[in-house]
């Protein structure tokens, strides 16, 4: 295994480009086996979870290859196998996307209950009740959802909370179903926007994407497409709170600001400067200590649950007390306790962290225990005084690409090395 040694005290400065969106990318692969034919997706990242998704439907019959650094043919022409299995599924809960997109695509689809970072429980029982009401017969047999739509059809789906992953999975089976399909309660992540966007281009029609309503139209059929994933929300905001936590002054490329709105609201909040240039965010923290500030994470459009641990980071060198709530993942506070190894002064009092900031942290030996995670121990390395060893990193690189290396070109001094104590 690798691990990353920071050493902090290092003010970031310069400019850095943001790649795809993992959460948009994931999807998009998915909807490919909707219809088959030649796509081409560009401005996919290379990470982790890609290849994981990659690898799950070359499984089901497509072939997948790279046609230049960050831009992937595929060809769904062989699909021909709707089994999703256990051994690709464990890693990646974004797997169960096949669902929908097998449904949509063959009318029949088995799959694995979803694995993935160990932030909570987070079922899938809504996407299946949304099935359902599209005329999908559904059981469960073995640790395996079994799937059939002898007669898919338009129904009506209320979702009881938003969910992105159940919202894409009714959006890819309701696309060629027979009638009209009304989501209720839908998600309005980007990401969920990028996806229609992409359907649209496919041939679906679409309506109220971006809202909490959404209408899909059946058609016959789609066509295959060229489409390019947008820019990560998450990671643009990652680089915003290291940018605040060590009082740098950075250009962050290839964003959309107003998908970032809740996160530079609150980072303002905490006297941050950012300016919005058109695909282009301009970071900087003038003060000594950024202000404590309150968050509470909730769905899109509200403060994403994927920037909570990196804000975590920002507020442990605050001033004053600070009340972090989280609202979406029963489980997502565990970087508290690796923070307070960094001599962070964090309370998690049931779904609240109370963080009441330092004047500096310490570098310490921590561990990653998932994606957001590592990128909160990472923050807090740079600013911290001395060393800081990150181990467990292969969490970071399902999300981010090459991110020490972006880093390091803002003038971070961090370096990816093996980690003996954690074996090979």
């Amino acid at each position: 295994m690798d691990k990353f040694v920071i050493e902090g005290g290092e003010r970031l400065a310069g400019t850095v480009r943001v790649g795809g969106s993992k959460n948009a990318v994931l999807p998009l692969l998915a909807a490919t086996i909707l219809q088959k034919g030649i796509y081409t997706i560009g401005n996919v990242p290379r990470l982790r979870d890609v290849n994981t998704m990659i690898r799950l439907v070359t499984l089901l019959g497509v072939r997948a290859e790279w046609v230049d650094k960050n831009r992937l043919r595929i060809d769904t022409t062989g699909v021909d196998n709707h089994v999703a299995p256990y051994e690709v599924v464990k890693e990646m809960r974004a797997s169960v996307l096949v669902l929908g997109s097998l449904i949509g695509g063959m009318r029949k689809a088995t799959v694995s209950y979803p694995g993935g970072c160990a932030i909570g429980e987070r079922p899938i029982n809504l996407h299946l009740q949304g099935l359902a009401a599209l005329g999908c017969e559904v059981a469960i047999r073995e640790g395996y959802v079994d799937v059939t739509a002898n007669a898919l059809k338009g129904g009506r789906v209320v979702f009881d909370a938003p969910t992105v992953g159940g919202t894409e999975n009714i959006l890819m089976a309701a696309v060629t179903a027979k009638g009209e399909t009304v989501i209720e309660n839908a998600a309005r992540e980007p990401e969920v926007i990028d996806l229609v966007r992409m359907l649209k281009r496919m041939g679906a029609k679409i309506d109220g994407e971006g809202s909490d309503t959404i209408t899909i139209k059946g058609v016959r059929s789609l066509t295959p497409c060229d489409y390019d994933v947008i820019p990560d929300r998450i990671e643009a905001g990652t680089f915003l709170a290291a940018c605040g936590i060590t009082r740098g002054n950075i250009v962050i490329e290839g964003c959309v600001p107003h998908h970032l709105k809740a996160v530079t609201d609150k980072l303002r909040e905490a006297g941050m400067d950012i300016i919005e240039d058109g695909n282009s965010l301009r970071a900087a923290m003038t003060k000594k200590r950024p202000f404590a500030i309150d968050i509470k994470t909730t769905p899109y459009p509200g403060f994403p649950t994927d920037m909570q641990a990196q804000t975590m980071a920002l507020m442990c060198i605050s001033k004053g007390v600070s009340a972090i709530t989280e609202t979406i993942f029963e489980n997502r506070m565990m970087h508290a306790a690796e923070l307070r190894r960094m001599g962070a002064d964090v309370r998690v009092i049931g779904n609240t962290a109370i963080v009441t900031g330092k004047d500096m942290l310490s570098g310490a030996k921590v561990m990653a225990t998932d994606l957001r995670a590592s990128a909160s121990l990472i923050i807090a390395g740079l600013a911290a005084y001395g060393t800081t060893e990150v181990s467990r990193i292969y969490h970071i690189d399902r999300g981010y690409e090459a991110i020490e290396e972006k880093l390091k070109g803002l003038g971070a001094k961090i370096s990816r090395r093996k980690d003996e104590g954690m074996g090979s």
